[in-house]
């Protein structure tokens, strides 16, 4: 007995040891089990009955510790229905819960009754699940009794929205009009004659007379200026004599002038009188005396030489024969010649400067633009208009591809053999051909499918194998005189997600007008769904500038959505 005390009393720490270790981890197991249980999820529909296009507000309601993080449904998840759009997530909080709630917008486009799947939340690392709901997508009903049925309206034309082309000749116009202006306003326009002017144009006898008596006018004598009055004094005489005698005469000394006179005289050249020229002489002379050896008559002399000169100046005059019809008609002439030179010295200054700012012009916006694309602005360009101008996003065929093109496609009929249109529909819409080089095709075909198999056999839709058809369509290319084709394939994604094969390379094609053959390139986009196949064909020249852009654009736009109606063109 004492023994098995022993034993017990031994042993006893190591299982009270093990006894708190088990509730320990006992205690941590509920304290979690405790956090996960405590979470509760529940989905709920404001209505279980809609019709095809509505949306029903599908909300699912989480309650959970504010320490587990919890993750929603994303995407499409909700199929067979769509999921239009999911809402922010709303919390609340209460006490030490946070309650979560999301709505998602789903609708569907059939008829027929449809089971939303459950959807799985995860709160923390444990997966969540909603119940599945049902519900009922109805026809719209038409009463024919109460609602009358009308045909079908034709297609019919629509103006081209306008564009901005009129504000730009607008500019153009008045920066034409600017320039217009400023060349006739510092150019042609006759301007009025400045007082120098005006007396320039005198003749010279009046123009010295009036010359005589701004001098008899002036202060110079009255302020002691005599240097000055008599350097004006012998200009006005010395001009005359230059314009009428001798055309030295402002560049000569007052000896020089005076020999001339004498000779000019003396060989009955000039009817001038000794005493002219003696009263002319002494005056340049005592002029001389005034101007370099500072002599000073007095006022009275000063003007008597004044008068002296006016009436040499008559004593020319008279002396002077007056000019003869034929030298009358020579100055004429002279001055038209002259008129013709101003003349054609303002038409080349104008041409000049239009031809300045032209050229300056062109330079400019070819160094901001590039001298290519603003030759081709100026020219035209048949790639660049169309890069330009209103481009058009429509879908095309059914299922629909929606694409962004710089025209509208037009529909065309392919050319299917008889025994091919018991088996299958084809629709073609298309801007261009192959020997336009820029072409622009979309192309779906439809494998016609029994609607209801032979008893005891199953119904197969069948598909297409892309990589097959992508080989027949290059050998189309060939038939239709293509040649050094070359091939790369890589998988394609739209932006909505759908998936295809792309198939691309350079080709030769044939121009339309010449037999020269035209460096191309070409895309072929396949896809598939079921027994319809859609593809989309473009080709364009390998040198033209603007083409890579459009290619660009018209593919970032291509989208398949099948849910969407058929919109057909012509």
């Amino acid at each position: 007995m004492n023994k098995k005390n022993n034993i017990i009393r031994n042993t006893s720490p190591m299982v009270s040891r093990l006894r708190s270790t088990v509730l320990g981890l006992f205690s941590i197991f509920c304290f979690l089990s405790s956090l996960v249980s405590s979470a509760q999820v529940t989905s709920e529909i404001d209505t279980t009955k809609i019709r095809i296009g509505e949306q029903i507000n599908y909300k699912i309601n989480v309650e959970a510790d504010s320490l587990a993080l919890v993750v929603f449904p994303e995407g499409q998840t909700f199929m067979p229905l769509e999921n239009v759009e999911a809402l922010k997530i709303d919390t609340t909080k209460s006490e030490a819960k946070f309650l979560l709630s999301r709505i998602y917008k789903l609708t569907q486009f059939d008829s027929g009754v449809y089971t939303i799947p459950r959807q799985k939340i995860i709160i923390g690392e444990q997966p969540f699940f909603t119940d599945s709901l049902k519900v009922s997508v109805n026809t719209i009903e038409v009463d024919t009794t109460k609602q009358k049925l009308y045909d079908i309206k034709p297609i019919i034309e629509v103006e081209e929205s306008g564009s901005d082309w009129w504000k730009w000749i607008l500019i153009a116009l008045f920066i034409i009009a600017v320039v217009a202006f400023l060349l006739y306003w510092f150019i042609w326009r006759t301007k009025p004659l400045t007082e120098e002017e005006e007396i320039a144009l005198l003749p010279p006898y009046d123009r010295a007379k009036l010359a005589l008596k701004k001098l008899d006018e002036s202060q110079f004598l009255m302020r002691s200026e005599v240097k000055e009055y008599y350097s004006e004094l012998t200009f006005i005489v010395r001009k005359y004599l230059d314009e009428k005698v001798y055309d030295r005469a402002l560049e000569s000394t007052t000896s020089e002038l005076i020999t001339r006179l004498n000779l000019l005289k003396d060989g009955n050249q000039i009817p001038l009188s000794k005493e002219t020229i003696l009263h002319i002489e002494s005056i340049l002379q005592r002029a001389d005396l005034v101007k370099f050896a500072k002599s000073a008559p007095d006022t009275a002399l000063a003007e008597m030489d004044k008068s002296t000169i006016d009436k040499a100046i008559d004593h020319v005059k008279v002396s002077l024969p007056e000019p003869s019809e034929e030298e009358k008609l020579l100055d004429q002439k002279y001055k038209e010649v002259q008129e013709r030179k101003k003349k054609r010295a303002k038409i080349w200054i104008t041409v000049g400067i239009s031809v300045f700012l032209i050229i300056a012009t062109f330079v400019g916006f070819g160094i901001k633009y590039g001298f290519s694309y603003v030759k081709d602005t100026i020219i035209g360009h048949e790639s660049k208009e169309l890069l330009e101008g209103n481009w058009v996003k429509s879908a095309y065929g059914f299922p629909p591809v929606w694409i962004e093109t710089p025209i509208v496609l037009k529909r065309v009929d392919p050319q299917i053999p008889e025994e091919a249109k018991e088996k299958l529909n084809m629709t073609t819409f298309a801007y261009g051909t192959m020997l336009d080089v820029f072409s622009v095709v979309i192309n779906t075909t439809t494998l016609k499918v029994p609607k209801q198999a032979p008893q005891g056999e199953k119904t197969e839709n069948p598909t297409f194998d892309l990589l097959k058809v992508s080989e027949e369509t290059i050998k189309g290319f060939e038939a239709k005189g293509a040649s050094d084709i070359t091939i790369k394939r890589d998988k394609f994604i739209t932006p909505n997600n759908a998936e295809g094969l792309k198939t691309f390379g350079t080709l030769n094609l044939k121009g339309a007008e010449t037999d020269n053959f035209v460096n191309a390139e070409y895309v072929l986009l396949c896809f598939s769904n079921e027994n319809v196949l859609q593809q989309i064909v473009i080709t364009w020249s390998k040198d033209d500038d603007y083409a890579d852009e459009m290619i660009e654009r018209i593919m970032n736009s291509v989208e398949l959505k099948p849910e969407e109606p058929v919109e057909e063109k012509e």
